[in-house]
This record gives C-alpha cells, sequence and structure tokens, in this order.
C-alpha cells in the first residue's frame, strides 16, 4: 500500500508540476540560457575577429615602422658620408688656404727684410761716402761743389 500511495504521490506531483506549468518555465530558463551562451558566444567572436583585425594592423604598422626606420638609418648614413666628405674637403681648403697665407706673410718678410737690409746697406753708403767726403773734401772744394750745384738747379729750374 505505501508502493501505491508514493506512486500516487509521484503521479500528483507531476500534475501539480504540470498545471503549475513548471515544465514551461525550466524550458524557457533553458532557452533564456542558451541565448544568452549564444549571445555571449557571437560577442565573443565578433571581439576575437576585431582583436585579429586589430592586432593585423598594428603588425602591418609595425613592418612599416620598421622600414621607415631601416630608411632614417640609411639616409643619416648617407648625410655622415656626405657631412665626412664635405668636413674633409672644407679641412683640406682651409689647410691650403693657411698654406698660401704663410707663403705670402713669408714672402712679404722677405721682401721687408730685403728692403730692410737695401735701406741699412743705402744708409751705411751714405753714411760712408759723407764721412769719406769730409775727411778728403777740402774748403775750396766744398765751395766749388756747391756752386755746381746751384748752377745745374738754375738750369733745371730755372
Amino acid at each position: 500500500m505505501i508502493d501505491l500511495i508514493e506512486g500516487g504521490a509521484l503521479v500528483l506531483f507531476i500534475v501539480l508540476l504540470a498545471y503549475l506549468k513548471v515544465p514551461r518555465m525550466i524550458a524557457k530558463a533553458l532557452d533564456d540560457r542558451s541565448a544568452s551562451i549564444a549571445k555571449e558566444l557571437n560577442d565573443a567572436r565578433r571581439l576575437r575577429e576585431e582583436a585579429q583585425a586589430l592586432y593585423a594592423e598594428y603588425e602591418a604598422k609595425k613592418a612599416a615602422a620598421e622600414v621607415e626606420a631601416r630608411e632614417i638609418i640609411a639616409h643619416a648614413r648617407e648625410q655622415a658620408v656626405l657631412l665626412t666628405q664635405e668636413a674633409r674637403a672644407d679641412h683640406v681648403q682651409a689647410l691650403e688656404r693657411r698654406r698660401r697665407q704663410a707663403e705670402e706673410r713669408i714672402a712679404r718678410a722677405e721682401q721687408q727684410a730685403t728692403a730692410d737690409v737695401r735701406a741699412a746697406a743705402a744708409e751705411a753708403a751714405v753714411a760712408a761716402a759723407e764721412r769719406m767726403l769730409r775727411e778728403q773734401l777740402t774748403p775750396e772744394a766744398h765751395a766749388d761743389l756747391v756752386a755746381k750745384g746751384v748752377t745745374e738747379l738754375r738750369e733745371k729750374f730755372g
């Protein structure tokens, strides 16, 4: 009898569940949960695709930046070579200019030294000639020279 009561209670419990529409609520809850999981999966798939697209975009930008960096480095090396060549050429020109200036200063110094030696020699010759004339010139010869000089001046200016 207890089995009959238990069987009837079970049937009564199942009828009560059907009357209260519990299977529909469970099915609806499962459907809602399934829809929510499907939505989350779609969102996850979309986010994954966006992440892959961003990753691909950043990889492309990284590759472009690396190419640009290599080009910048190559250009900088070319500029460094050109600047080094220009600096060397400028240095050679500066050395040549300084050499020419030094040669010109040496030439001017030689000319000045030659002129100074000539002037000193001329002064020495004049002094020697003057001393010789004073020693050898008599008052009569002196008067005769002055007279000749006056005559020559009159002829030239007169």
